[in-house]
């Protein structure tokens, strides 16, 4: 539904969907005509390096979301969120990345921290991409090693496509 509200919106601005789709993605927040990640306001110009796209193109995007209250009231709630999956090895954490063949089965993450659990395995963080614009992989992240029989317990999970241990 999210998803959809922004293609409605930014249909006819290919380049402003684009940078909503990247906010979103980064949890980056707009306030009034301001983004924000957390409490760090940043400026158009670097939005637009970043996304190779002009400026202005950047403060349109801002005002077509403070223009539409439903866009509003999704943009202003966003929050960055810190994953540890690139951090992990510097630290002698293990990471699970998890692909999952059905997004839509319920239980699906319960069932993998469960059989982690069983192994008397405590999961540090456990991140998900956005099924929607990306291939539905979870990350679990570990503060120690996840036993192999926990790993092929979890590729056998109705609905785990592969289990990759970084």
């Amino acid at each position: 539904m999210m998803w959809e509200l922004i293609e409605k919106s930014f249909k006819r601005y290919p380049s402003q969907e684009k940078i909503a789709k990247t906010l979103i993605n980064l949890g980056l927040r707009v306030e009034g005509e301001k983004i924000f990640c957390g409490n760090i306001e940043l400026s158009d110009s670097a939005i637009a390096r970043a996304l190779e796209v002009d400026r202005r193109v950047v403060a349109s995007t801002t005002k077509t979301i403070k223009s539409d209250p439903k866009l509003e009231s999704v943009f202003k709630r966003l929050r960055p969120t810190c994953t540890l999956k690139d951090v992990a090895p510097i630290m002698g954490w293990s990471v699970l990345e998890i692909l999952l063949s059905d997004i839509t089965k319920p239980g699906l993450l319960g069932k993998i921290a469960t059989e982690i659990g069983n192994e008397g395995v405590s999961i540090r963080q456990a991140i998900g991409e956005d099924p929607q614009y990306s291939e539905g992989r979870v990350f679990i992240i570990t503060e120690t090693a996840v036993p192999p029989e926990a790993v092929l317990a979890i590729r056998k999970i109705d609905g785990v496509q592969s289990v990759t241990l970084h």
